[in-house]
């Protein structure tokens, strides 16, 4: 893909043959900082959600909720910039050149010490990925880092201010009374900065782990995730706003007339009692979706306040909005109020020349057994039955799962890529989605360029090698941003929901 600024494309350059890891440096690059966060007094107020009804009400973009206590005023809009972490880097050799320790991702000081970078860049949010299962082959290859990411976000949440702590939780594999208690809590914990990437789990690989039932088709899995939403906003909203006194002088801690049982008796769930705990400081968390499949966007045009998805030019990322918001408005919702955020991997250094030597790096520690295996388990293919050397068979497209990442290693295949193996090689970022190599100019002007194309509210980050790529994100392109007004120079205020403008 040809883009105006920078090396970017949709997939990376081919990689080489597996060689030993070469230690990479830090790209230098002239000191600059983002203009920290001005952090003041925590303000804990909370946000009135919707009366009745589980979908959010629709409000007038650039306005604060009008159920909220607060002077409604115009807000600027600004760029929604979320990172995401993923052990020590987007890349799948990230472990192997990173100046820190391999274990380092199973710290949870780690983690805090990568979101006090975001924050300090005035960034949105953290984003954490996740799946109940893992498949044996890719421990060899990719660091193995389960960790809990709602547990995970508690501990960041008590070493950060204002950054927001997005968690991925599977609809398939939990319980909607569980996890809408377990977010709550971390928006209690965090003072109102909790967020939900609602999944429904496509590798099928996790459904021996929970029982004998074989993993739900797609239809299924999607119906399952619309009643388990509607499950956990009838939970959130159970507790009204001041059903919670905490009245010394009458000795009523609540009031029980003010708090409402779900009472839900549908075709996954039979829910009946409330939350034991008051409405948190949102509401509700920021409710975020990664599917990019017709099911995923109808379920992220009912419900979801932001959604990642794999784009790799800004007309197609333009058309995608479109729909998404079209389908928002027929749930009646506000358009507007749902936004895009592009997935965007990186590799940054002062020169172009120097970005492709830290590419270059990951490149050649990376290993092609790898990558042919893990391009058939994200085509939903059996190893078994290929030959990585042997042309790429076409039959095998029409067995394959049909995913979103999938669909986009169908169309690689089709370009006449070669074998099995030279697919493979292509593929070290998202797959369809937008991989960039250069300058932080070069980045800050790609990023400007899909906003004033209207083709992105904002993008969801994955620098390829962490810690170094985040900081030079941080220190580097943000401030360009910042300076275009495109940035912001300061949250707008305490909670998840208004670094974004979305009230519940």
């Amino acid at each position: 893909m040809r883009v105006p600024y920078g090396s970017a494309r949709n997939i990376a350059c081919p990689g080489t043959a597996a060689r030993p890891p070469r230690a990479v440096v830090s790209a230098r690059i002239r000191p600059a900082r983002a203009r920290s966060a001005r952090v003041s007094a925590r303000d804990r107020g909370r946000t009135r959600g919707p009366d009745g009804g589980s979908r959010p009400a629709p409000v007038r973009p650039g306005v604060r909720d009008r159920s909220t206590k607060d002077t409604v005023k115009a807000v600027q809009r600004h760029l929604c910039l979320n990172v995401y972490l993923r052990n020590s880097g987007y890349h799948e050799s990230a472990w192997k050149v990173t100046r820190k320790d391999p274990r380092a991702p199973l710290e949870a000081g780690y983690y805090a010490d990568l979101a006090r970078t975001a924050e300090r860049g005035i960034l949105d949010a953290v984003f954490l990925p996740d799946s109940p299962g893992m498949v044996p082959f890719r421990a060899e290859y990719l660091p193995t880092v389960g960790l809990d990411p709602l547990e995970l976000l508690a501990s960041v949440a008590v070493r950060t201010d204002r950054i927001g702590l997005i968690a991925t939780v599977s609809t398939t594999y939990t319980h909607p009374w569980e996890t809408a208690r377990r977010l709550a809590t971390l928006d209690f914990l965090s003072g109102g900065r909790a967020g939900w990437n609602i999944v429904t789990t496509v590798d099928p690989v996790a459904a021996g782990n929970f029982g004998d039932l074989p993993h739900p088709e797609r239809t299924e899995r999607y119906a399952r995730a619309e009643e388990f939403v509607e499950v956990a906003l009838k939970l959130w909203d159970g507790w009204e706003e001041g059903a919670a006194l905490f009245s010394k002088e009458s000795g009523r801690w609540a009031d029980p007339g003010r708090i409402r049982a779900p009472l839900h008796q549908g075709r996954h769930f039979s829910v009946r009692g409330p939350l034991p705990l008051p409405r948190s400081p949102q509401g509700r968390p920021l409710l975020t979706q990664a599917g990019s499949s017709r099911e995923g966007i109808r379920l992220a045009a009912a419900y979801a306040d932001a959604v990642f998805t794999p784009q790799a030019d800004p007309e197609s990322s333009a058309a995608f909005r479109q729909d998404l918001r079209a389908q928002a408005a027929g749930f009646g919702r506000a358009p507007e109020r749902v936004l895009v955020l592009p997935g965007l991997s990186f590799v940054l250094a002062d020169t172009e020349r120097g970005a492709r030597q830290v590419r270059a790096s990951l490149e050649e520690a990376a290993s092609s057994e790898f990558r042919w295996r893990n391009l058939a388990h994200l085509a939903g293919l059996d190893a078994e039955d290929i030959d990585p050397d042997a042309p790429f068979p076409p039959e095998l497209l029409s067995s394959a799962a049909r995913t979103s990442f999938g669909q986009s290693i169908y169309a690689m295949a089709r370009q006449g890529a070669g074998t099995f193996r030279d697919v493979a090689q292509r593929l070290s970022a998202l797959p369809g989605g937008l991989d960039f190599t250069g300058t932080p100019e070069q980045l800050a002007g790609l990023i400007t360029h899909w906003w004033r194309q209207d083709a992105a509210d904002g993008f969801t980050v994955m620098p390829h090698l962490l810690p170094d790529q985040l900081d030079l994100f941080v220190d580097h392109v943000v401030p360009i941003l910042q300076r275009s007004g495109l940035a912001r120079t300061e949250y707008a205020g305490t909670t998840l929901r208004e670094h974004v403008g979305c009230p519940a």
